[in-house]
This record gives structure tokens, C-alpha cells and sequence, in this order.
């Protein structure tokens, strides 16, 4: 049984939908992270840099415990541990990769920060809106005109690129994106969003979601209380 450490968010939901996708035992523990629950010492020993998703598998490598924080890292665990949804063919296991590292370092970090911008920022700056808003659009044409030639992502087949990408895609009005200018992209979120175990995936946690409204917990996820020395 793997021990998910996890929150309702477009990373957390990733490593649900795969575990729901290949067929896992699993039990996931709500991090708050609305709370604080991310800087508690227990957390911290699994995850260091004080996000969420985590996990620890008692079975990993050579029948030895492993623990692992970072989505994408635990995305090529599950899948080489299952041997599904990264292909063992090299052209087609790198193209995968490359498509899962554009989603870290691109789609993550960018349309969360359009969202921000838009939504939670105490001042509404146009410059930031703006460039965040821009920079949301860019890659949504990245990824339109990429599923305009294949099926999905990183290819012809069902990845760990798909199910790294497609949870950040389902705000994508939050981001200041209208999909009527993304058809081809909005066919493949639509086949994604079909999935059974997508479905289940997205459900985990999510009756435990709730808006941020309070200053405290504005704080915590924007403030100081990120930036405090542990």
C-alpha cells in the first residue's frame, strides 16, 4: 500500500490519476495546505521542500522502502514500477520525458502563476496579469498545435505527459484562456476528462477543498509563512 501525501490541486492530482490509472493500492493523507499541514516536521521529513504531492512506497526498489516528493519524479517512479505509461522505446520514453520536464518547467510554474495574478494577488498589477495571462496563452498554442498532428501529447500514445499536463488545464478560464481559440487541445482535455480513472483521480481529496478566503490562509500559501526559516 503506497502512503500518498497529497492536497486537491493540479499536483496532487496528477499522482492520484496515475495511481488510479495503473490500478495501485493506495491511501491518501490530506496535507492542508491551506493550514500549514506542509510545514509540520512529519511532512517535512518526506518532502523537504515543503510541497505537496509525496509519497512512500514500502515496496520500492529491490523490495526496499522509498520515499519521494516532486510530482514528475513520482509520476517516472509509478510508471517504471508498473511499466505503463512511459514507454520503454527510446524515441518515444525521451519525447514522453521532454513533454513531462514542459509541463514542470513551463505549464506548472506559469499558468499557476496566471492564476495567482488573476485570482489571489492583493493588487491587481496589469504588467503581472499580463505577462502571466500571455505566457498561459504561448503554451496552450504550444500544446494545441502539438495534439493538432498526434493524439496525444507526446505522441500517439497515453503518457505520464498527458496526466502531468491535463490537470492544470481544467481552470483554464481562471488563466485567462478561452478554449474556442484552442479546438484541437480542448478535443484531446476533452478525451482526457472521459477517462474512468482520471475521473476517480481528480475526486480524491476534493470534498476537502475549500476557497481561500481567510487572510491566515493567504498567508501560509502567498506570505511570509513561506519564506520563514524551519
Amino acid at each position: 500500500m503506497i502512503d500518498v501525501y497529497s492536497w486537491p490541486t493540479p499536483n496532487g492530482h496528477k499522482v492520484h490519476i496515475l495511481l488510479e490509472e495503473c490500478g495501485l493500492p493506495y491511501q491518501a493523507h490530506a496535507v492542508d495546505i491551506g493550514a500549514g499541514d506542509q510545514f509540520k516536521p512529519d511532512f517535512l521529513a518526506i518532502s523537504p521542500n515543503n510541497k505537496i504531492p509525496a509519497i512512500v512506497d514500502p515496496d520500492g526498489p529491490a523490495g526496499r522502502p522509498i520515499s519521494l516528493f516532486e510530482s514528475g519524479a513520482i509520476l517516472v517512479y509509478l510508471a517504471e514500477k508498473t511499466g505503463q505509461f512511459l514507454p520503454t522505446e527510446p524515441h518515444a520514453r525521451h519525447a514522453t520525458l521532454q513533454w513531462l520536464m514542459f509541463q514542470m518547467g513551463g505549464v506548472g510554474p506559469m499558468l499557476g502563476q496566471a492564476h495567482h495574478f488573476r485570482l489571489y494577488a492583493p493588487e491587481k498589477i496589469a504588467y503581472g496579469i499580463n505577462r502571466y495571462t500571455n505566457e498561459a496563452k504561448r503554451l496552450y498554442g504550444v500544446m494545441d498545435q502539438q495534439v493538432s498532428q498526434h493524439a496525444y501529447i507526446a505522441g500517439d500514445t497515453y503518457t505520464i505527459a498527458d496526466i502531468a499536463i491535463f490537470p492544470w488545464l481544467r481552470s483554464a478560464e481562471n488563466q485567462g484562456v478561452d478554449w474556442s481559440d484552442y479546438p484541437a487541445l480542448k478535443a484531446w482535455f476533452d478525451r482526457i476528462a472521459a477517462r474512468p480513472a482520471v475521473q476517480r483521480g481528480v475526486a480524491v481529496l476534493a470534498d476537502r477543498r475549500k476557497p481561500i478566503t481567510s487572510d491566515t490562509a493567504r498567508d501560509i500559501l502567498f506570505g511570509q509563512q513561506q519564506y520563514a526559516k524551519r
